[in-house]
């Protein structure tokens, strides 16, 4: 029986997933193998020394310690993708919004309370009309930064509304080339991209790189009528370089979905409360997904959308599954086997990846197992973590 302890409201589509005669799921579960949540934070949580995985259902893993977990051979995944239709429509809004004044047009109809006559509200409407008119995003150049699952699909879909697009992104997966539309024009630099774009919308994981990508420098590369749409991360956009860029007319408009408290009350900024995922379906899909990642990796060992292990995956040969993490350094592996092979243990499969300071290894094996074998494999030096499956 696998133990999961959960925090936050997890879908129930997510947590159905989970058979009731192989898992008990808990808010309080005692002694958890595996943890499933969503936005809590994990940094000042003791974990249990029982925990081997913990999966987030979504894709930033902002709320959790990743290098303390990866020294303690626990595997942190997320979702990625799951959530992309809901933050891709939000995004398309989000466009909408800002190239049209229609926020501030609907406002104004909400405030004409004092007249009661459809006739006359007629007559001002078409008066004052012109003052929320705005352009068409048709012909216009849309810069995405970031051509993940969200960014592909986000440029994919201006081209549908006629827009021309560029896009910029060093580290492209071949998943995510493979999606995305030939008549995308991908960019050198993020600058030259800056310059050309109409409107700019980001897609890159908060992480120290990108930390304040959009600040003073790169704001004053833009176009004056350009504006920025942030539906990625807060620490992306340099909130205080961004005002000034305002102020200065160096850009025309925010976007974003992290309001922060200098934004408010501003007519070049569009605010929204955090939203980009908030929906049943993304909600359903990254709890299924998480569940989903969590079984595979308790039951097989099989690592899938993991920030911190590398992926790796390996069909059940039969025998006893030995799966280990190991520091990135030589003669490991070797020392490991010749500790199956001194106990006359046929190996039938095994696999082995690394990522960056990280190694993990998959072995199935065949022949009499003794379970004191876990504690001669988590002795050998740089040895991190050891599970018998």
């Amino acid at each position: 029986m696998y133990n999961i302890r959960t925090y936050n409201a997890i879908s129930s589509k997510g947590l159905e997933r989970f058979p009731s005669n192989r898992y008990h799921v808990a808010s309080d579960c005692a002694n958890p193998d595996g943890v499933l949540l969503r936005s809590q934070k994990l940094h000042s949580e003791v974990m249990p020394a029982s925990v081997v995985a913990v999966a987030r259902a979504g894709a930033g893993v902002n709320n959790i310690p990743v290098a303390d977990y990866t020294a303690q051979g626990i595997v942190v995944f997320n979702t990625p993708g799951a959530n992309a239709n809901a933050v891709k429509e939000l995004i398309v809004a989000a466009l909408l919004l800002g190239s049209r004044d229609i926020y501030g047009g609907m406002n104004y109809v909400q405030g004409l309370t004092h007249i009661t006559d459809s006739g006359e509200m007629g007559q001002l409407l078409e008066k004052e009309k012109t003052h929320f008119a705005g352009g068409e995003v048709q012909g216009k150049t849309l810069g995405v930064v970031g051509l993940g699952a969200i960014g592909s699909m986000i440029a994919n879909l201006a081209l549908d509304l006629g827009m021309n697009v560029v896009g910029y992104d060093p580290a492209i997966s071949v998943e995510a080339a493979w999606q995305l539309s030939s008549s995308v024009e991908r960019m050198e630099s993020i600058e030259a991209l800056l310059a050309r774009s109409d409107f700019i919308t980001l897609h890159v994981p908060a992480i120290a790189a990108t930390k304040h990508l959009i600040n003073s420098k790169t704001l004053g590369i833009m176009k004056s009528t350009a504006k920025i749409l942030n539906f990625a991360r807060e620490e992306i956009v340099s909130t205080a370089d961004m005002i000034t860029a305002l102020d200065n007319g160096v850009v025309a408009g925010y976007i974003t979905d992290f309001p922060t408290p200098e934004l408010l009350g501003r007519k070049d900024v569009l605010l929204m409360p955090h939203i980009g995922a908030s929906t049943e379906e993304a909600e359903e899909n990254c709890a299924v997904m998480a569940a989903n990642q969590l079984m595979d990796f308790l039951e097989n060992g099989n690592i899938r959308n993991s920030v911190n292990y590398p992926p790796i995956k390996m069909v059940r040969n039969g025998g006893t599954r030995i799966t280990f993490s190991n520091k990135n350094v030589p003669k490991i592996l070797g020392s490991v086997l010749a500790i199956l092979a001194d106990s006359e243990l046929n190996v039938v499969d095994m696999v082995n990846k690394s990522r960056d300071e990280i190694a993990y290894n998959i072995i199935d094996v065949e022949g009499d197992f003794d379970e004191s074998l876990a504690s001669k494999i988590a002795a050998v030096d740089g040895v991190v973590h050891v599970r018998i499956i």
